[in-house]
C-alpha cells in the first residue's frame, strides 16, 4: 500500500511518496485497528478505546452489528454493483423508500450517493435545475453561513464558511454569500444569544434583497451545528423566521443534516424539532449507513423532482450513486436504527450525558458551555469561564485534548473552524446503542482527560 505524507517545505507542501501517514495531532504512527463491536475499539496491540464520537460521528449503530453484516454478505452474494444508467435496482428502491417513510410527509424522493460531500453537490445541481425548470434560470447564488461546513468538494467548499478553506481554494471556484450563524455562546457584545439570532435571521433578509432576490436560488443551513460550531442549536424563533424569509423570496430552504440526521440528534431528521421550519431539501450521510459502506442521499418532495424529471431528468450522477450492495446495507442499517429503538435512545441518552456533562462542566475550570441535542453534543473549551477567553494557540487545546484522551481510551473529535476564530471546542458524539452503563464509563474517562489536562494547563501556567 501506498501512503503519502506533507512534508514542510518553502510555500506549498510537498508530497513523500513511501511514508507512514502523520496525524495532525498525536504520535507519527497512528495505532493499527483491529476490530471493533458496539461502542469499543481494539488497536493491533490489545488496547480498548471507548468511542466516543462515533468516529467522526458516523457509527451511530455501533460497530460490528451481525444483522448489517449478514445483510452485506447475503447482497454480495448477488450483485455488488450495476450502473443506474442501464439497471433500477431493488435495494436502491427500499433504501429511498424506507428513507422517505423515516422522514415523514414532507419528502417524497431519496437520491442515493455515496457520502455527504456528494449530497451536497447533488442538492445544489437539484435546486438549479428545479429553479430553471420554473423558468426561472437566473437564480444561481446559494446563501450560507459563516462559519459552517458542507463537505470537501469545490462546490461544498464554496458554500462552506472556513476563512481558511477560502483562502486556499477560492481562486479555483466560485464562493457564495455567507451570513452570521446563530452562535449561542459567542454572540458579540450587546447581544444576548436570543436577540443575536433575530440579527442573523435579519442578515439573511438584508443579504438576500442586496444580492437580488431574483438572483437567490437556495439557502443552507445545519440545523444542529457539527463540527463548524460545536452542535451550535439555533432557537426556534431563528428557524421559523429563517423558513418564513425564504418562502417570501421564493428561496429554496435547504437542512444538511449530514451530521445530524439519521437519529443523531433524538429523532431521524433533526428537522423534526422545528415542525414549523420544515425545508425544502435535505442532505443525509455519515449515520444513514454508520460506518459499514459509504453512502450518503439527498430528499426531496415531488414539488421539486417532478418538474426536474418533465424537463428533461436528473442532470447529475456519479459511478456509484444507488449501488446496490451499498444500498442494501445501509437499508440494514436503518433496519436494525429502528428494531433496536436507537433514535429513542439517543434522546434519552443525550439528556442524560448533557446534565452529566453540566455537573462536570461546572466544577472544570476549562469548559465554558455544554451545549447539542440528543448525542449530537460539544463541549467548549476556554482560558477563563467568566470572559470566555481561548487558550493560546500554543497550548494546542482541543489537539491536547484528543491526545489524552487516546492515551486514556477515549475516542473524541475536534478541529479548529476558520483557525480557532470562533472558539474550539470537543465533540462528544457516541453511538446511538449507547447504554447506561457505557455512558458512565465515557464520562469518567472524559473527567479524566480534562483533569490531566488542566494539570498540564497549571504546570505552564496558563490557568
Amino acid at each position: 500500500m501506498t501512503f503519502w505524507k506533507s512534508k514542510p517545505s518553502s510555500g506549498m507542501a510537498e508530497m513523500e511518496r513511501g511514508a507512514p501517514v502523520q496525524a495532525f495531532y498525536g504520535p507519527a504512527r497512528l495505532p493499527v485497528i483491529e476490530r471493533a463491536r458496539g461502542v469499543y475499539m481494539w488497536d493491533s496491540a490489545g488496547k480498548r478505546y471507548l468511542d466516543g464520537s462515533s468516529g467522526p460521528i458516523v457509527a451511530n449503530i455501533g460497530h460490528g452489528n451481525t444483522k448489517v453484516l449478514a445483510a452485506m454478505a447475503e447482497q454480495a452474494q448477488k450483485v455488488c454493483f450495476a450502473s443506474r444508467a442501464v439497471f433500477e435496482n431493488a435495494p436502491n428502491r427500499a433504501l429511498a423508500q424506507r428513507i422517505v417513510g423515516l422522514a415523514g410527509p414532507a419528502f417524497d424522493q431519496a437520491f442515493i450517493v455515496s457520502g455527504g460531500s456528494e449530497a451536497t453537490e447533488a442538492a445544489l445541481k437539484l435546486a438549479r435545475q428545479y429553479a430553471v425548470a420554473k423558468g426561472e434560470a437566473h437564480r444561481f447564488k446559494v446563501l450560507s453561513l459563516m462559519p459552517s461546513y458542507h463537505g470537501g468538494t469545490l462546490g461544498a467548499v464554496a458554500i462552506t464558511g472556513d476563512s481558511d478553506s477560502a483562502a486556499m481554494f477560492a481562486p479555483i471556484t466560485r464562493m457564495m454569500p455567507k451570513i452570521p450563524a446563530p452562535l449561542s455562546y459567542r454572540p458579540p457584545e450587546n447581544h444576548s444569544a436570543e436577540s443575536y439570532a433575530r440579527h442573523c435571521a435579519q442578515s439573511l433578509e438584508d443579504t438576500i434583497r442586496a444580492e437580488g432576490p431574483e438572483s437567490v436560488l437556495a439557502f443552507i443551513l445545519e440545523p444542529v451545528g457539527g463540527l463548524a460550531t460545536g452542535a451550535n442549536v439555533p432557537p426556534a424563533t431563528y428557524m421559523r423566521a429563517v423558513r418564513e424569509i425564504c418562502t417570501r423570496h421564493g428561496v429554496l430552504l435547504i437542512f444538511d443534516e449530514v451530521m445530524s440526521g439519521a437519529g443523531r440528534t433524538g429523532a431521524f431528521l433533526a428537522a423534526e424539532h422545528w415542525p414549523d421550519a420544515t425545508p425544502d431539501i435535505v442532505t443525509l450521510a455519515k449515520g444513514l449507513a454508520a460506518g459499514y459502506t459509504p453512502l450518503g442521499a439527498v430528499l426531496a418532495p415531488n414539488r421539486i423532482v417532478e418538474p426536474v424529471v418533465a424537463s428533461g431528468g436528473f442532470m447529475h450522477g456519479h459511478t456509484y450513486a444507488a449501488n446496490p450492495l451499498s444500498c442494501a446495507i445501509g437499508d440494514a442499517v436503518l433496519g436494525e436504527l429502528v428494531a433496536q429503538n436507537m433514535v429513542e435512545n439517543a434522546a434519552e441518552m443525550g439528556r442524560y450525558l448533557a446534565e452529566n456533562l453540566r455537573e462536570i462542566a461546572a466544577n472544570s475550570t476549562i469548559i465554558g458551555d455544554i451545549r447539542g441535542k440528543g448525542l449530537l453534543m460539544a463541549a467548549e473549551i476556554v482560558a477563563d469561564k467568566a470572559s470566555k477567553a481561548m487558550l493560546p494557540a500554543t497550548a494546542r487545546a482541543v489537539y491536547r485534548l484528543l491526545e489524552i484522551g487516546t492515551e486514556l481510551g477515549l475516542m473524541l473529535y475536534a478541529r479548529k473552524t476558520s483557525g480557532g476564530a470562533y472558539g474550539e471546542w470537543l465533540m462528544i458524539a457516541p453511538p446511538l446503542n449507547i447504554t447506561r452503563a457505557e455512558a458512565d464509563e465515557l464520562l469518567a474517562l472524559f473527567v479524566a482527560t480534562i483533569a490531566a489536562f488542566e494539570r498540564e494547563l497549571r504546570d505552564a501556567g496558563l490557568i
